[in-house]
């Protein structure tokens, strides 16, 4: 609620603007109680009227000779600017309503000749990965990757470097279209004993198994790690 209470020396007030053309706008704005009903535009196209915290209309502010404090305003309440100018750039919803603005459009021919479009950068992405939300995984995908892997191959497994041993190599159809790869850890870093979703791809103790994409396996001279091996000594 506005208070009446006013501080001796203090010769401003707190009000919410609003504007008669500009539906959306509204700022709270401080104003010297000597301010003269100057507003940078011509007083000639500018109607201001005054109105308390209820809502309730104070007053139209239509002497220019007097200051601002002449209308007592109270911290809370509403100036409202009404702009008399039909020809204003803030009439017929022009800075509002963007149906009323003028889209820029192209042809799907020419966006496609474009470089450097969203279109040509999503696609480069999905080339690269094409494990990507939205894109069709085909059931060959990584088989070329699996040409050197065998099973019963030493390996490391891409992610934390973990080693193991290769028990299957193929197809999952419980999983995602395309080539696995089984992997029992030396250590118990897995997931599960070799079966997920209810198949039994492989089998190996508990937690120690895991399926990975081809692309996450090296194969070669991986022997297990000694537990008491040190680095540094």
């Amino acid at each position: 609620m506005a208070s009446g209470l006013q501080i001796q020396g203090d010769e401003s007030v707190l009000l919410r603007v609003t504007h008669s053309n500009l539906k959306s706008f509204s700022a709270d704005i401080r104003f010297s109680l000597q301010l003269w009903r100057k507003c940078g535009t011509s007083v000639n196209s500018m109607g201001l009227q005054l109105y308390d915290d209820t809502n309730t209309k104070i007053s139209d502010l239509t002497d220019n000779s007097r200051p601002f404090g002449f209308y007592s305003p109270l911290d809370g309440y509403r100036l409202h600017v009404i702009d008399l100018d039909p020809s204003s750039v803030t009439s017929g919803g022009w800075l509002e309503d963007t149906s009323l603005v003028e889209k820029y459009s192209i042809s799907e021919e020419a966006y496609e000749k474009r470089d450097g479009t969203f279109r040509k950068f999503k696609g480069k992405l999905n080339s690269q990965n094409p494990s990507t939300p939205g894109n069709k995984i085909f059931d060959n995908y990584m088989e070329d990757l699996c040409a050197n892997i065998k099973v019963g191959n030493r390996c490391e497994v891409e992610l934390g470097e973990k080693r193991g041993t290769v028990k299957f190599v193929g197809r999952a159809e419980n999983l995602a279209p395309g080539y696995w790869v089984g992997v029992q850890y030396d250590e118990p870093l897995g997931k599960h004993d070799g079966m997920v979703k209810g198949v039994q791809y492989f089998d190996c103790p508990p937690l120690h198994g895991a399926m990975v994409r081809p692309d996450k396996v090296k194969v070669g001279n991986y022997p297990e790690r000694d537990p008491f091996e040190v680095d540094e000594i």
